[in-house]
């Protein structure tokens, strides 16, 4: 992942700042620098275990309806494109999106998790439609792996004795669509796309050592985006 970034950061320093690289609405290689949504899920797909000490807790709180909800996010993000022909390409991006997770249900407005740092590893092989105008759709599809870094217990696991959470890296999909939009012949362009990716990560809640708590998230988020591209 490391030489991905580096590849990506310095295909976008070229493609932006040296003009030898001719730009060209049909060239092989497209770098977008995009604002970006990120609108996750986080609803618990299922408790995989809980401590009965734990459980007595919840259930004298009156909590019998256990769920949870990740808060929305805007990020940079950069993408990497190469065209093999002019339908057909593979695209990597880059970006780090951070998140906390609450409550959700009977645990509405309590806090879980904070400062969940995900990098979501994606890459997409696209087909995009000539429309014989600047006006290109695609869709693609493609791996995605979500690294988590940086986890943290929120207040109130922090207060129902939670001292460490970890959530594990997750492996899944994504379903990609949009459009670029040439700006004349100079190669450079604007773009839209839309993913939804399709991901379930486990978080683990730890007291002094001890498992406590360990549930099955639907993160699966909708992740929309904006920017500028250059091709050439």
């Amino acid at each position: 992942m490391r030489k991905i970034t580096l590849l990506a950061a310095a295909l976008a320093a070229t493609a932006f700042t040296t003009p030898a690289m001719a730009g060209s609405p049909d060239g092989r290689f497209q770098v977008k620098v995009l604002g970006t949504a990120v609108l996750p899920d986080g609803g618990i797909d299922k408790v995989k275990s809980i401590d009965s000490g734990l459980a007595t807790t919840l259930t004298g709180m009156g909590v019998t309806d256990v769920d949870a909800r990740a808060n929305d996010n805007v990020v940079p993000t950069l993408a990497v494109e190469y065209f093999f022909t002019k339908a057909v390409s593979v695209e990597t991006i880059c970006c780090f999106t951070q998140h906390h997770v609450g409550g959700a249900a009977d645990l509405a407005g309590t806090r879980l998790v904070d400062h969940v740092l995900i990098l979501p590893a994606t890459v997409t092989a696209k087909y995009h439609l000539d429309t014989g105008t600047p006006i290109k759709p695609y869709v693609g599809a493609g791996p995605a792996l979500f690294f988590v870094f940086d986890e943290k217990p929120g207040a109130t696991a922090q207060a129902l004795g939670v001292d460490k959470v970890k959530m594990s890296n997750s492996f899944g999909a994504v379903l990609q669509a949009g459009v670029d939009i040439a700006l004349g012949q100079s190669g450079y362009g604007v773009t839209l796309d839309a993913k939804k990716y399709f991901i379930k990560p486990t978080a683990s809640f730890y007291a002094d050592g001890a498992k406590v708590l360990e549930t099955k998230h639907d993160l699966d988020p909708w992740v929309l985006s904006a920017g500028l591209s250059y091709r050439f």
